[in-house]
């Protein structure tokens, strides 16, 4: 880049904390993302997104960006490879929100106890995907007495998957959205996989597409003991509405699972910290000292693990206003606007630890 010009940084206005984070940086033009197009970023030299916006040659080919970077854990939307071959720099989040991640899964796994559909001490989790979110999950649900069955073949951690069909009760998603390669994950489980599997439960909080939404529905439909919980959605915003308002689909809300407030100011310093390393410069902007103060004694005392979990999550509220939401005439626009005006969720860490629990209570 050349240093005896500013530097000009195009940002989604809907990343947390962009103007504090990168207007010391250079100059800085903040976007809603329907407005990031080739000629908005002709003459910037750093675009930063979210994964509303298709980062590919179209976008790029006649700009002068030489650092890309999306304030979220998937990057499916990011065509790397036409980056790295126009040595454009790369940054994602990946890693920034997995503790929000884990606690939505915990509050969807005491929710699910409290229906009588998963107990602790008798069914087995299926994990598929054991990485930064996975293995997290693997350690939270020892602590719960939750056995769990490990799937991650590029990891060497391979149980069958066709071992873990009709062994586990309930399979997790955890894996990216990869369409080629020697293991590919777009529709990972589908019909197939389906009517193999024995067991009662599925749950997506990964990635849409690594599920085949219309074979989840017809399995759905062969049996009322089937049920679902699902974050993640093929084609969001336009979701299969049918799947959505099925009965047996008991939790459900809109790609939030990684949406909690310390998560999003995570998702934002983790691309902040890369591009400021790219610029050569020391990071100035303190995460922490940007997001709200915990009041102290802000839970109640004297609640059990399940009542924690709900009160500091209660997932249920989600799952309620989507499950409304089904019959909104423009539903795309709603689910758009519930994720980027998404209610305020805190670290369970910093919530326990303020109100005098063990903050390592859960994982």
């Amino acid at each position: 880049m050349n240093a005896s010009k500013p530097i000009k940084l195009v940002v989604d206005s809907f990343v947390w904390g962009a103007e504090q984070a990168f207007a010391p940086l250079g100059e800085l033009s903040l976007l809603p993302h329907q407005s990031i197009n080739a000629q908005a970023i002709q003459d910037a030299d750093v675009l930063i997104t979210r994964s509303s916006t298709p980062i590919n040659s179209t976008l790029l080919q006649d700009s002068s960006v030489r650092f890309v970077g999306t304030a979220t854990i998937g990057d499916d939307h990011v065509d790397k490879a036409y980056l790295k071959a126009q040595n454009i720099a790369f940054s994602s989040a990946a890693g920034s929100s997995t503790e929000s991640v884990i606690e939505y899964m915990l509050s969807a796994f005491f929710a699910l106890e409290n229906m009588g559909k998963l107990s602790f001490s008798k069914d087995k989790l299926g994990i598929i995907g054991v990485g930064r979110i996975g293995g997290l999950l693997d350690k939270a649900c020892g602590k719960l007495g939750l056995q769990t069955l490990l799937n991650d073949p590029p990891r060497g951690l391979s149980m069958n998957l066709d071992d873990m069909l009709v062994t586990a009760d309930i399979l997790t998603l955890h894996t990216p959205l990869t369409h080629d390669g020697e293991y590919p994950t777009h529709h990972l489980i589908g019909e197939a996989e389906l009517a193999k599997f024995q067991g009662k439960g599925i749950i997506n909080a990964g990635r849409g597409a690594c599920m085949d939404n219309a074979a989840l529905l017809n399995w759905l439909n062969q049996d009322v003991e089937h049920f679902a919980v699902l974050d993640c959605w093929e084609d969001e915003p336009n979701i299969h509405l049918e799947l959505l308002e099925h009965p047996q689909v008991l939790i459900t809300t809109p790609h939030i699972a990684g949406h909690s407030l310390d998560g999003k100011a995570a998702n934002t310093y983790f691309v902040y910290k890369d591009l400021c390393d790219f610029l050569q410069v020391s990071p100035s902007w303190d995460m922490q000292a940007a997001l709200p103060e915990i009041k102290t004694n802000v839970l109640p005392q004297g609640l059990s693990q399940s009542d924690l979990a709900l009160t500091m999550y209660p997932i249920g509220q989600d799952t309620l206003a989507m499950k409304q939401a089904a019959s909104e005439n423009d539903f795309k626009a709603w689910f758009i606007d519930y994720r980027r005006n998404y209610p305020v969720r805190r670290s369970w860490k910093k919530l326990l630890d303020a109100s005098g629990y063990d903050k390592d209570i859960f994982f």
